[in-house]
């Protein structure tokens, strides 16, 4: 990867969306686990998905403002620093109830990093270099992406989900003092409910920024419904349990890291347009495959075309938005957040409706055509239309 004059500005918020990630989808793999240590079914373990997305998307509206007249910068070190205070509690969970309400409160903190994140390099990067520069920032996201799976699976024998929540708190910790370490002279403002009631009038209005809304809702909801499920689907079909749900979430994480690697060169040769409609074809035949997977080495490689075909859709959709109204970039891009993250909370809930008409399969690949149709919509559609 040849050097970028924009490496400072990604290596300092690095760890940040690093730790970020890897809270996101720490419990995914744990279903199994977790049901089996506070005596629970697996599919009311499984809203730890739920509660974690749900405050995430939920808080977007507040932060966006906030970080509008305050500085992301400060957005995201307080941030990294509740999101470690809520992770470690978290370990000492003494009961489910207790561990979805932390869960949640660490989606609420968790809420200010990446979305704020992406704000800051929309103001501190130009347009033209934009999406490569976000798109190596994803590699730490998904770099904790694939340790937040892989260590789910592979390190819980060892210290426990306990340890797990110790671990990534930590790491939060550590991502917020590195952020505290940049000193680019931020604008310091009052916070204006009207004036955010405003800007929020204007961009629900605004057909371009709806479409973006609404899709990216879509996505999150069609992609990370059946991410809770896959320890259960995989018991169920007799090819693993814990270990194979963490090392899918890895693979996902690993086609990402594929795509951030290879988005100068996609981006030069194939065009955003055209990018988007593969990556909604790489993204629904991942999840086909997972759905028919016949074997467990199977599913996990499908877990990486997945992550490559989302990552392709999802990188793009991220550009788009932060030139949508670059006056008040943050409160655009939380509200995306806002979309993104509701459709992952509702995901896990609508697919278990749908699981049990069409069983899980069924319901995976339904999931897996709209993934399709999701990249051929926006293929088809320009930047400002």
């Amino acid at each position: 990867m040849a050097r970028s004059p924009n490496d400072a500005l990604i290596l300092t918020f690095a760890l940040g969306g690093f730790a970020s990630a890897f809270a996101t989808r720490l419990t995914d793999p744990l279903v199994t686990v977790l049901s089996l240590d506070f005596a629970a079914d697996p599919a009311r373990v499984a809203l730890l998905a739920t509660a974690f997305a749900l405050p995430y998307a939920l808080v977007q509206p507040v932060l966006g403002p906030v970080a509008d007249a305050v500085g992301k910068r400060r957005v995201i070190a307080f941030a990294l620093a509740f999101q470690a205070v809520f992770l470690a509690a978290s370990a000492l969970a003494p009961t489910l109830l207790i561990l979805l309400l932390l869960r949640a409160l660490t989606g609420m903190a968790g809420g200010g990093v990446f979305p704020s994140t992406l704000a800051l390099f929309g103001d501190r990067v130009p347009l033209a270099e934009r999406q490569v520069a976000i798109s190596r920032f994803l590699v730490c996201a998904v770099a904790g992406q694939m340790m937040g799976g892989a260590a789910a699976g592979l390190l819980e024998p060892l210290i426990g989900w306990r340890g797990l929540m110790v671990l990534c708190g930590s790491l939060s910790a550590l991502g917020a003092l590195i952020v505290l370490r940049d000193r680019s002279p931020e604008p310091r403002g009052r916070i204006d409910v009207g004036q955010a009631l405003t800007r929020y009038k204007f961009l629900l209005s605004y057909r371009p920024a709806l479409t973006l809304f609404w899709v990216v809702g879509i996505e999150g909801m069609l992609l990370f419904g059946g991410f809770p499920y896959f320890a259960t689907h995989l018991h169920a079909s007799g090819l693993g349990g814990t270990r194979e749900a963490g090392l899918t979430v890895a693979a996902f994480g690993l086609g990402g890291f594929v795509y951030a690697m290879s988005a100068p060169m996609l981006l030069k040769r194939v065009g955003q347009r055209r990018m988007m409609r593969l990556g909604g074809a790489l993204a629904g035949a991942g999840l086909a495959t997972i759905a028919l997977a016949p074997a467990a080495a199977v599913f996990v490689a499908a877990g990486g075309l997945l992550g490559l075909g989302f990552f392709m859709l999802h990188n793009s959709l991220q550009t788009r938005v932060t030139e949508i109204a670059p006056q008040f970039r943050a409160s655009t891009v939380s509200l995306h957040a806002f979309h993104f993250f509701l459709g992952q909370a509702l995901g896990p809930v609508l697919l278990g409706m749908t699981a049990s008409l069409l069983g899980l399969s069924g319901a995976l690949l339904l999931n897996a055509c709209g993934l399709v149709a999701l990249g051929m919509f926006m293929g088809m559609r320009r930047n400002a239309s």
